[in-house]
């Protein structure tokens, strides 16, 4: 398996669209929708290859922070992780560990923190996954409820 940053490009693109429209099919997460390539556009792209096919994409953007005193004083810089997403066949096997840990030595030169969120419908999982095997800690949450 190799681990890299890679620059979007219309094949790139492709390939993780075609991805995150697996993703939608699993109905894993609360309105997840594919990705579109504006989706993309504007981030930094890291991927997990095998064989030369994408088998695991972490997406996300640099930021500072803004009003958001109680987790972070603002003007901090922090990497935002918006999507992590490892093929079915692949889960339980160290990619997206992997992953995600190449993802912070590239970023931690230009950012203080990393923050994500997730609408996983298995929060369990998830958060066992970023907390017990990643290292990262619970600040807050979102919880909601249809009326």
């Amino acid at each position: 398996m190799q681990i890299k940053e890679t620059a979007l490009c219309d094949h790139a693109a492709s390939e993780l669209i075609a991805l995150s429209a697996d993703w939608e099919a699993e109905d894993s997460c609360y309105g997840y929708r594919k990705n579109e390539y504006s989706s993309l556009e504007g981030n930094r792209i890291f991927v997990a290859e095998e064989n030369g096919e994408i088998i695991a994409y972490l997406f996300g953007h640099l930021r500072k922070s803004k009003n958001q005193g109680a987790v972070v004083p603002d003007g901090t810089e922090y990497f935002e992780v918006e999507e992590l997403y490892v093929k079915p066949e692949w889960r339980s096997r160290g990619v997206g560990s992997a992953l995600f840990r190449y993802m912070e030595t590239r970023v931690r030169p230009e950012a203080e923190y990393l923050m994500l969120g997730t609408a996983t419908k298995n929060f369990r999982a998830i958060l066992h996954f970023y907390i017990d095997e990643l290292g990262m800690e619970f600040w807050s949450a979102r919880l909601f409820k249809r009326l």
